[in-house]
């Protein structure tokens, strides 16, 4: 005996991937202009750094992990530090010049790309990371 077609039940639909927001791929398309002109030359277009002097930007724990730490790294530069196990030498130069907004687009194109996937950096975060920093 089977059942009337109301009772059968239909598979539930698959959830689609969240796609992204307007706003954070209008954020990630200036954020590659910035990469493009301030950090490109060290990290390398596909974000892979040079060994021992420039970090790579791929699937690292600065750049996945805390976004008030790598926030900094822009704030503040970087020098002789260790990232996942690795010694990198070479100076990066504070780019506090940057807008906030400029900040939050290049850290959001760089934590998705070069097959990052981690969220979005919004400028409000930004701002908070440079008041706190200025203390």
């Amino acid at each position: 005996m089977s059942l009337p077609l109301a009772a059968q039940k239909k598979p539930a639909p698959k959830p689609k991937a969240p796609a992204a927001s307007a706003g954070a791929s209008k954020s990630i398309a200036a954020g590659k202009q910035i990469y493009s002109q301030y950090c490109l030359s060290c990290h390398q277009a596909d974000g892979g750094g040079v060994q021992n002097m420039n970090p790579p930007l791929i699937k690292t724990s600065y750049v996945l992990g805390d976004k008030t730490r790598l926030t900094k790294v822009l704030l503040n530069g970087l020098q002789d530090v260790d990232i996942d196990g690795e010694p990198y030498n070479n100076v990066m130069p504070s780019h506090d010049f940057l807008t906030d907004q400029q900040i939050a687009d290049v850290l959001t194109f760089v934590r998705n790309s070069f097959g990052n996937k981690a969220t979005a950096v919004s400028a409000a975060e930004v701002k908070a990371v440079r008041a706190a920093n200025k203390k």
